[in-house]
């Protein structure tokens, strides 16, 4: 199936492709005659870029705000931000960004309570999350697309580890930095004798260090986070799907150790480690990009050179 517009119809995402297109056609247009033997033909399929802004409903009747970066193929890949994160991270508009270049649709999205989704901000609520990532999933089946992988950083992984013990439909599996023991990494944010007060007072109200609110915490999402098991997900994870674990060994907020445990447990996993990384891959996020790349590449997909010789013909 190839798309020459995009699949919503909404007058802004409509505007917004051909914009792209038309300058992507002139910048293709000139630069090509110094520099590519390009047809007129190859560079209107150039052009056939577009970047869609799209609004998914959840089970709960939120609706989740994404970015569809889509080029002439229906491999697509989705990516899934951490926490406190948007889907306007850094480390996943670069990742979109790569596979772009690869010809393969990204899609990026924020998580209900998250960026420009609809929701409360939640602590914890990982399956909730689950369920936002399948609401996501199962639009982009019925339109067609074939969806190839999940990439999910820091919680983000999280939710896509979650998601492939519980669904078995997506083949990949890309985890970046996500947390194996979900009981650690709590007193850092919340203090010292946390359990005590939150007991008492049914939530905590985390405060940045000027002493400004960040958000609530309460009795139940905490729960929620000591409540969600790592280690039967992990096992739950059938060996038909691939999973590559990426992690770097300077992580100072999940450490490196968390990768290792899910490297024991998974099936079919695959582990790296970058040496000197830290939790956002600073300095590294091109070793990154270049084993997410390859991982996929790995997973044999159809090239898209049959997208560009259908299109061809068809015009």
């Amino acid at each position: 199936m190839t798309r020459l517009i995009p699949s919503e119809k909404s007058v802004d995402s409509t505007c917004e492709f051909y914009i792209i297109s038309v300058l992507y056609y002139f910048s293709v247009s000139v630069t090509s005659q110094f520099l590519f033997p390009f047809t007129y033909l190859e560079q209107l399929y150039l052009s056939a870029i577009s970047k869609q802004r799209i609004l998914i409903p959840n089970q709960y009747g939120e609706k989740l705000v994404g970015v569809l970066e889509q080029v002439q193929s229906d491999n697509l890949v989705i990516l899934c931000h951490g926490f406190q994160a948007s889907k306007d991270d850094s480390i996943l508009v670069s990742i979109a960004d790569a596979l772009i270049k690869e010809e393969i649709c990204a899609f990026r999205f924020d998580f209900a309570g998250n960026g420009e989704s609809e929701g409360i901000f939640r602590y914890g609520h990982y399956h909730r999350e689950v369920d936002d990532l399948r609401a996501v999933v199962s639009y982009f089946l019925n339109q067609k697309y074939n969806i190839i992988a999940i990439v999910g950083h820091s919680k983000g992984g999280n939710a896509a580890l979650l998601y492939a013990s519980k669904y078995h439909d997506i083949p990949l599996i890309i985890n970046m930095s996500g947390r194996f023991g979900l009981n650690h990494g709590i007193q850092g944010r919340l203090g010292k004798g946390f359990m005590q007060r939150i007991t008492k007072h049914g939530f905590i109200d985390v405060k940045d260090k000027f002493g400004n609110f960040e958000y609530r915490v309460t009795h139940d999402s905490l729960m929620d986070r000591l409540n969600t098991d790592m280690h039967a997900a992990s096992c739950s994870i059938p060996k038909e799907i691939r999973v590559l674990t990426i992690h770097g060994s300077k992580d100072q907020t999940v450490p490196v150790q968390d990768a290792y445990e899910f490297a024991k447990l998974i099936p079919n996993h695959k582990l790296h480690v970058i040496e000197g990384a830290n939790h956002r891959y600073t300095e590294y996020i091109e070793n990154l990009i270049v084993l997410v790349l390859q991982f996929i590449k790995e997973s044999q997909i159809p090239s898209p050179k049959g997208e560009k010789e259908k299109l061809i013909s068809r015009l």
